[in-house]
């Protein structure tokens, strides 16, 4: 019997990081204005920082390899003449009566509209490029101040090409009793949004902040990368109301954070529906005794969505408090990641810190991964977490079914009171509606 040739197989290691690489070029840098060293540093930190792989840790569920990274261009002036206008939905108050204040960023413009009380005040909110100009100083005091730009390359990305954002500033003492509305409106194909927002609340000011993403879902994958930078000083009180509701052809990446100085509070209130795949890390940093963060976040995806939220509750003083919830919800093939962790420096005694993480899954090809977790360095601490993954329970269905109410509105009703939780976190009745119809949306979706 003749033997046969040996044969060997070599398995290569599957390639962990996106293979193209984006367009953009050191020209399309703003090499002017107060932020022209830091836009600079940024691109160099973004040229020298290699791309997120599934090697990392913080990034081992999210895949970037199908992002057709060297397609995304940056929109011309004015592209917004020739795009589909900001739907009035998008523009109407989700909080109190009226907005004191509106700026809608669109690709290659911006409008802002607001009232006159505002300035008589000393309260500061607009568009970035303006605050560059007439304000430096104050734009200075704030940008790479809370997020830094070598915190990863998408950081980095922001820091460099953000042509579009906010400033917000309340002073001292002042405290708005109606709210402040920002839109960050995208479509178009193939286009790349750079979003920065900038937030200095003063010693003893309060006031309540919306910001919304979103875009209709177009035919071409497009991009946005967004830097948040919130600064609360002593005894400020902020209430921020973030909505994304991206098209799913959008790749979305953000790093947000807010600096809560002493006695300070932040009230965070995040809710997500859109996307095709979105990563995102929101960080609380607890900075001074006595401060109180609570983040209460909602997310409901279908189709083949791919959301990922990483959350970060920092303790840094003593006496400080923060509190996050967030629960969602999944369909058809679509994918949640949540990473969440409760830091206690040593010496930060005192701290109370929660976290929780539920999710419902509604079809047997959604995953939801949750991941809890405590790293406490002092020893008279009180900081407890959890995580659950479940599907919809058949006894309190049939229960529904068996009082005539149909399948599909059974349903309807036990998501509704899987989200209820987080509605009564949330004190704005525009924004619980807000979500409420997200939710019948997408439970009235094929997929």
């Amino acid at each position: 019997m003749q033997e046969k040739p040996k044969v060997v197989i070599r398995r290569g290691s599957r390639p962990t990081v996106a293979e193209k690489t984006f367009a953009f070029g050191r020209a399309d840098v703003r090499a002017e204005g107060p932020l022209r060293e830091y836009r600079e540093r940024a691109w160099e930190l973004f040229e020298r920082l290699p791309m997120p792989s599934l090697e990392d840790e913080a990034w081992r569920r999210t895949d970037l390899r199908p992002m057709p990274a060297d397609t995304f261009r940056l929109p011309s002036a004015e592209a917004y003449l020739d795009l589909a206008p900001v739907p009035e939905a998008l523009l109407r108050p989700l909080v109190a009566e009226r907005h004191a204040a509106q700026i809608v960023l669109l690709p290659g413009g911006v409008r802002v509209e607001a009232d006159e009380a505002l300035s008589k005040q000393g309260v500061i909110f607009t568009d970035l490029q303006t605050a560059e100009a007439r304000y430096p100083e104050l734009v200075q005091r704030i940008a790479g101040q809370v997020v830094r730009p070598e915190e990863g390359k998408f950081a980095a990305m922001a820091a460099a090409l953000a042509q579009s954002g906010v400033l917000l500033y309340v002073p001292k003492g002042v405290r708005l009793e109606q709210p402040l509305h920002s839109v960050l409106w995208g479509p178009g194909n193939g286009l790349a949004y750079f979003s920065h927002i900038l937030v200095l609340v003063d010693e003893g000011a309060e006031v309540t902040y919306v910001h919304e993403a979103a875009s209709p879902t177009e035919n071409a994958d497009s991009l946005h990368v967004g830097l948040v930078e919130i600064l609360l000083e002593q005894n400020a009180h902020l209430r921020f109301v973030e909505l994304q509701s991206w098209g799913q052809h959008v790749w979305n990446f953000s790093h947000e954070r807010v600096r809560v100085g002493r006695d300070a509070s932040v009230d965070w209130i995040f809710g997500a529906v859109g996307s095709r795949l979105t990563k995102n890390f929101s960080e609380l940093d607890l900075v001074g005794e006595g401060a109180t963060g609570r983040m209460s976040g909602f997310y409901f995806t279908n189709d083949h969505q791919h959301l990922d939220h990483d959350t970060q509750q920092n303790h840094l003083a003593p006496h400080t408090t923060s509190d996050l919830l967030f629960k969602g919800a999944l369909k058809g093939k679509s994918r949640s990641v949540w990473q969440g962790m409760i830091y206690v420096a040593p010496g930060a005694q005192k701290t109370d810190g929660y976290q929780a993480n539920r999710n419902l899954v509604l079809s047997d090809e959604a995953r939801a991964d949750s991941i809890p977790g405590l790293e406490i360095c002092a020893d008279d601490v009180r900081c407890t977490h959890g995580a659950t993954v479940g599907k919809l329970e058949e006894e309190p269905l049939f229960y529904l079914r068996s009082r005539g109410i149909p399948r599909p509105e059974a349903e309807k009703l036990l998501v509704e009171g899987f989200f209820d939780p987080i509605m009564q976190r949330i004190p704005f009745e525009g924004v619980r509606e807000r979500f409420q119809k997200a939710i019948e949306e997408k439970l009235a979706s094929e997929n």
